[in-house]
């Protein structure tokens, strides 16, 4: 479903499943996190919290924001201690300038508009303090999925099925990114870009309000 109604509705009904195959962030995640201690965190689109949980360790306060209530609810039992508030990543619902920290991983590719995915790395930015840091991540060409390759000048838009327990499928709106395409969104928004790198199939780039 490539609206954004559709996207929410899609997390809603795959949510519960979703999040039990979501149980570990990303060691890039992880390396990102490493060394660093602040006073406030915001995970974009937290989904079950997972990367929540990693922030609690680095920051006194943690901040999730999702548009799925469902998995809201899931992150919140999961993370007892963070807060979490339902909100679309073009359009965050906190303050500009209250986060030191902030991770963005594989959500951005959800957004079904390049307005969409552009305007949520401004809000990123807004929401940032002016040393403050996030890493961003989305699915791209170079994922062995596709055939495009990390050589692709463009993205393209797709359907990711989701396969339920019962057997049901349920298709998942993605926006793949090339790598130049990826590093031209974040270079045409409010952001800096402090390093880009690929891994596992995802483009990433750690960046800090232009």
């Amino acid at each position: 479903m490539s609206d954004r109604a559709g996207v929410r509705a899609t997390y809603e009904q795959i949510g519960e499943h979703f999040a039990t195959t979501r149980e570990y962030p990303w060691p890039e995640t992880k390396s990102f996190c490493e060394g660093r201690t602040v006073d406030t965190a915001v995970d974009v689109g937290c989904g079950n919290g997972r990367n929540a949980e990693l922030l609690s360790d680095h920051a006194d306060r943690v901040v999730g924001v999702d548009v799925s209530r469902q998995l809201l609810s899931i992150a919140t039992d999961r993370v007892p201690t963070a807060s979490f508030v339902e909100g679309d990543a073009s359009r965050l619902p906190l303050a500009s300038g209250c986060a030191n920290l902030a991770v963005y991983i594989a959500t951005v590719h959800h957004l079904p508009t390049r307005s969409l995915r552009r305007r949520s790395l401004d809000e990123l930015a807004r929401v940032l303090d002016a040393d403050g840091e996030a890493l961003v991540s989305a699915w791209s060409t170079a994922h062995e999925t596709f055939d495009a390759g990390a050589d692709a000048e463009t993205g393209f838009d797709t359907e990711v099925d989701w396969t339920l327990p019962g057997g049901e499928t349920v298709p998942r709106y993605y926006h793949i990114y090339a790598p130049t395409e990826f590093e031209a969104d974040i270079e045409a928004s409010a952001l800096d870009i402090v390093d880009s790198f690929r891994s596992s199939g995802n483009c990433y780039a750690v960046v800090t309000p232009a």
